[in-house]
């Protein structure tokens, strides 16, 4: 692809010079430190930030492992252990339904209500027109799928999700009976609009179900509801009394938002000029209002002078790198690129 790729390096800090309008970027690569000078930076590390640790009492008396999701080092080493896993959407299903697999006691903890939608069927219900072999003979290329989905406005995507979530709801009632007999606790987005809606408010709250599912409604992966109140030597207590002996802790409690790695590399001023990024502004669960219109601080311009933020599924990703970089072509080609007025500020993180 000629692309001029750099592995094995790390980003340490970044600081913009506002007379010269370029970045300092000092970077360790294969034990060496490099400075850069490049005009635009680009964020592109997905679309969470750093990890969000819960603080309950008694973390530190717990004489076991505790690990955030994102540190988890997989199932082999906790056959035969017992396992907490705080947390009920993608993380803690899967890491839950590896555990079980590698022969761990494994019990999850929900503590608030999560949307499921089984793979299968979101694929055929909802992406089948744009995403499968029949899409694909009907003469829909992926690119043609990529801009007929971002081609409907956000202020009323939902409308448009909610018939479809409500066919999937009934195609698979069997198996949400089976979930809702098991105490699990389903929602289906704050207006039933279901999982796509979920995902561009807020970016969580879901799981896409390949399999966890079943393994609750038998009863293999055990399911607590409830909140901790706190941890002791040897486990995790919930508001009910209930008391769940842990070897490992794993706190499958999510991502605070991009802007975090902003932080760690240009400080929290920096930050805080740039502003909450992801969201729509829906005034839904997480997702607080102001309407935006748009994502958040996402692909444009921003309150922070040549500091782009990048991120989302492989759809957005593949569509809206493009005019990311049409963007920076542009600038860079001399071509006026006038921006009609820059996202406020409405939120931090």
């Amino acid at each position: 692809m000629e692309l001029n790729y750099w592995g094995s390096t790390t980003a340490k800090s970044a600081s913009f010079d506002e007379t010269s309008g370029t970045w300092t970027v000092v970077v360790h690569r294969n034990g060496e430190e490099v400075t850069l000078h490049p005009t635009q930076l680009i964020m592109a590390t997905g679309m969470s930030g750093k990890k969000r640790m819960p603080d309950f009492p008694g973390m530190d008396k717990f004489t076991g492992v505790q690990q955030h999701s994102s540190e988890h080092d997989g199932p082999d080493a906790w056959n035969g252990k017992k396992v907490v896993v705080v947390g009920s959407n993608n993380s803690a299903h899967d890491i839950c339904a590896a555990l079980w697999e590698g022969d761990a006691d494994v019990t999850m903890v929900q503590r608030s209500s999560t949307h499921i939608v089984r793979s299968d069927t979101l694929m055929e219900v909802a992406l089948g027109d744009l995403y499968s072999e029949r899409a694909v003979a009907a003469g829909v290329t992926t690119e043609k799928a990529d801009l007929i989905f971002a081609s409907l406005p956000y202020k009323i995507l939902h409308e448009f999700q909610i018939p479809a979530y409500a066919a999937m709801k009934e195609q698979d009632k069997d198996f949400y009976d089976g979930l809702e007999k098991a105490g699990f606790w389903l929602d289906w987005g704050d207006d039933e609009s279901g999982l796509f809606m979920k995902y561009l408010r807020r970016g969580s709250g879901y799981y896409i179900d390949v399999g966890a599912s079943q393994l609750i409604i038998d009863g293999e992966i055990k399911l607590k509801r409830g909140q901790v109140t706190e941890l002791d030597e040897a486990g995790v207590v919930l508001d009910d009394g209930t008391r769940l002996d842990a070897d490992l802790v794993v706190y499958a409690t999510g991502y605070n938002s991009m802007n975090g790695w902003v932080a760690d590399l240009m400080g929290q001023e920096m930050a805080d000029q740039l502003g909450k990024c992801w969201g729509l502004g829906s005034d839904t669960t997480k997702d607080p209002g102001p309407w935006e219109g748009e994502q958040r601080n996402m692909w444009k311009p921003t309150q922070v002078p040549n500091l782009w933020m990048h991120g989302g599924n492989l759809h957005q990703s593949r569509h809206y790198s493009q005019f990311l970089s049409l963007q920076i072509k542009a600038r860079m080609e001399g071509i006026a690129t006038p921006v009609y007025g820059l996202q406020e500020v409405h939120h931090l993180s």
